[in-house]
């Protein structure tokens, strides 16, 4: 058994270069030959301002969402550490290029060399790279393993290409009057972005550098008094019950869209923040947290539109965190869903604004079905 385990090393890998606003549809393409209506709308709501995509302007992939996560696994390597003596890694991604071999077995596999090692495999939406950390961080408690690789990534483009579209936009006055109707289709194709990032977790910390410790994670799911938000390989029906792609024939995949990535815009606007807030107020009231004790809140936004509402969630709850103490990157770089919280800490460790002894708290918040997670670290 170990009694504390820390986040020794964080990397990332982000594909070719930034893309800007401007530029997204020379790699996205356009949707039956026409510029979107919608996307200025949507980006002014999601306030995104570049990201990166693991695609050429022809459309061509530059990169696999196996090799975005190997290549952050090997920007881990060094002073004694490599595949050679990596004991477990644990995976997340909401895009998996494949139903079989699990995600994470084909990373250790493009990572060539090494010797055999447990590897687990998280899929589902934004929580899976906090569930993968988690997984990492019980595993070293427990003494079942010394170190640890916990990698997150994104390949998201590769549904947000036009040919995958049906090219029925919403009516540009009818964003306007409801911005939450931008949240479809459109919303995901405008916002989501491709990347990967990886932390090494062992049970001392670095001599020659901050780590983290990992204090605690905690994770929730309300899909028990919820239904489903958002959804691919499947359908709702008029009752909200989820139907799988085996449900619908071949000609339906296609016809109705089974496989695009779609959003249920009543349920996201009126559950992400109110059972956040819930979900935070239960979790530091648990956990004996004093918010005032918080140094950087590091909060996964799918949009900049939900700032306001979590500021405001947390002042419901009674334990607001001033916006000095945030640390967010969506503008700059996206949102990668899984990876997003290990690209903020990894940004963060750079900056060179952090201290010994100070408190990070990351937010992760799933709108699949409604799961949450909270993280706290301390800088050492």
């Amino acid at each position: 058994m170990n009694t504390e385990v820390y986040i020794t090393r964080i990397s990332k890998f982000l594909p070719n270069a930034p893309v800007s606003n401007d530029r997204m549809e020379a790699y996205l393409g356009l949707i039956n030959g026409q510029p979107s209506r919608a996307r200025h709308i949507i980006l002014k709501s999601n306030g995104i301002k570049s990201r990166y995509y693991a695609l050429d302007t022809s459309g061509r992939a530059t990169h696999t969402n196996v090799e975005l996560a190997a290549n952050a696994v090997k920007a881990l390597y060094g002073q004694g550490f490599s595949a050679d003596n990596m004991e477990l890694l644990a995976a997340g991604t909401s895009s998996p290029e494949q139903l079989l071999p699990s995600h994470g077995v084909m990373v250790h596999g493009k990572l060539g060399g090494g010797q055999n090692a447990e590897v687990v495999s998280f899929a589902g939406s934004c929580c899976t790279g906090i569930q993968a950390l988690k997984y990492g961080w019980m595993s070293l408690l427990a003494g079942c393993k010394n170190n640890a690789v916990c990698v997150a990534s994104e390949r998201m483009s590769a549904w947000m290409q036009a040919r995958y579209f049906d090219g029925e936009a919403e009516h540009l006055n009818r964003l306007q009057k409801h911005p939450m109707l931008a949240f479809e289709k459109e919303f995901l194709r405008w916002m989501l972005s491709d990347g990967a990032a990886a932390v090494l977790l062992q049970t001392e910390p670095a001599k020659d550098r901050l780590s983290f410790r990992v204090e605690w994670i905690d994770l929730c799911s309300y899909a028990h008094i919820r239904e489903t938000c958002m959804y691919a390989g499947a359908e709702k029906d008029e009752t909200g019950e989820l139907h799988g792609w085996t449900s619908f024939s071949e000609e339906e995949w296609l016809s109705s869209s089974i496989f695009s990535i779609k959003q249920d815009t009543r349920q996201l606007g009126e559950n992400i923040t109110q059972l956040g807030g819930q979900f935070y107020k239960e979790t530091l009231e648990k956990r004996q947290v004093n918010e005032n004790g918080i140094d950087w809140f590091l909060p996964h936004l799918s949009s900049m539109f939900f700032k306001d509402k979590v500021m405001e969630g947390m002042k419901m709850a009674g334990h607001p965190i001033a916006e000095d103490k945030w640390f967010v990157n969506l503008p700059a770089v996206g949102n990668v869903g899984s990876a997003s919280n290990f690209l903020m800490l990894e940004e963060l460790y750079h900056s060179g604004k952090l201290k010994k002894g100070q408190k990070i708290l990351m937010m992760t918040p799933e709108s699949a079905r409604f799961s949450y997670g909270y993280t706290l670290l301390t800088v050492c």
